[in-house]
């Protein structure tokens, strides 16, 4: 899959050499579902989970499918787009380089993919975050060899780091009574589970040289159309948000337990849970006209078909905050890292400003 040309390494013109002076560019690395898929599941031949399809990337680019399940962006573009960072390419696109990887980072996120590796075995084929970390562990081999053990550690340790799952392993797991996991586990049982998986993933990362980790939290995901669907009354699905919401809670004790036990770690929680829920309950306050309907949907055939091309779509995609039944519109997704910029603190990094996307905005049909 990946060429591995023994050119003339350009490290020391994009690592972050801090005993120098020079501020040189720094990459980032995702971790993550389709919330933060930028195309691996694209290359996954058996993969039921695809964002292939017209109407996916209408406001992106040339507005064609790109692997994003999104009109537009994702949260993690928009994040490192405003921090100066380059988008990282899929891991699994075919023409993907050590040199790419030493531009811009990697994306192994993959759409359908979980904390646990039963998660989202229903799509077939997924990317789960101990098979991402697996890859990721193959990425350093390349780069060490390319460049040598000493500057890829630097490399990587001077890396950004996006983890974000957790979802899928609610909705496409432990809700479902198809998997094992569903009668298995009570409600607290199962977060714990989670959180014990997490834990030992989230400890290897930072055993592979990772130092600054965003760890995205859930948002109210029983308010998401697909949830709100199985609802007569077409309500927000508690349960399901309160286990969200003690998601969030644990995840949040998990990250200062690891920043007091690792050495120089810098974890951030990432947490837009009351903003978005605000959103949903106070939709024009913030500019939207519909948070309880996709803006891409097949009629009345939910939800077994999402967004294909012969969907019908909302007139104004900047009003919906749903883009489809799982994913949120570009407009909710820069909200939602505006919101978690503004939490964290984030500066931009690579002597630049920051600034805006070379994506489009969404924009009307």
């Amino acid at each position: 899959m990946m060429n591995l040309n023994r050119g003339f390494s350009i490290c020391l013109t994009i690592l972050w050499i801090f005993s120098s002076g020079h501020d040189c560019k720094i990459v980032q690395f995702i971790f993550g579902d389709s919330l933060s898929d930028v195309g691996n599941n694209e290359y996954l031949s058996k993969s039921l989970a695809k964002a292939n399809l017209p109407w996916y990337g209408i406001d992106f680019g040339d507005g064609l499918p790109n692997g994003r399940f999104s009109n537009g962006r994702t949260v993690a573009d928009i994040i490192g787009d405003k921090m100066g960072l380059p988008r990282p390419p899929a891991f699994m696109d075919p023409s993907l380089t050590e040199d790419d990887i030493l531009e811009k980072g990697v994306n192994l996120a993959s759409g359908g993919g979980g904390i646990l590796n039963e998660t989202g075995s229903l799509f077939v084929q997924r990317f789960s975050l101990s098979k991402q970390i697996e890859l990721f562990m193959g990425v350093q081999d390349l780069i060490r060899e390319k460049i040598g053990t000493d500057e890829a550690n630097k490399f990587f340790e001077d890396g950004r780091y996006v983890v974000a799952l957790g979802s899928n392993d609610f909705i496409n797991n432990y809700l479902m009574p198809v998997y094992k996991d569903s009668w298995t586990y009570n409600d607290q049982s199962f977060v714990q589970y989670l959180m014990d998986t997490f834990r030992g993933q989230l400890t290897l990362l930072h055993s592979l040289g990772a130092r600054k980790v965003m760890v995205f939290g859930l948002g109210p995901m029983g308010c998401i159309p697909l949830q709100r669907v199985l609802s007569t009354s077409g309500d927000c699905q508690e349960k399901t948000n309160k286990l969200a919401l003690s998601f969030n809670q644990q995840s949040i004790q998990l990250v200062e337990e690891l920043n007091n036990n690792l050495p120089n770690a810098s974890f951030k929680f990432g947490d837009a849970y009351d903003v978005v829920n605000d959103v949903i309950a106070n939709p024009t306050k913030y500019g939207f006209s519909n948070a309880d309907s996709p803006c891409c949907s097949f009629g009345k055939i939910r939800p077994a078909l999402t967004c294909v091309p012969a969907s019908t779509l909302c007139k104004d995609r900047s009003k919906y905050v749903f883009w489809d039944e799982y994913h949120p519109s570009d407009t909710a997704n820069e909200l939602i890292a505006n919101e978690m910029i503004k939490k964290l603190g984030f500066v931009p990094v690579n002597n630049t400003g920051g600034g805006g996307s070379p994506a489009a905005a969404p924009s009307s049909n």
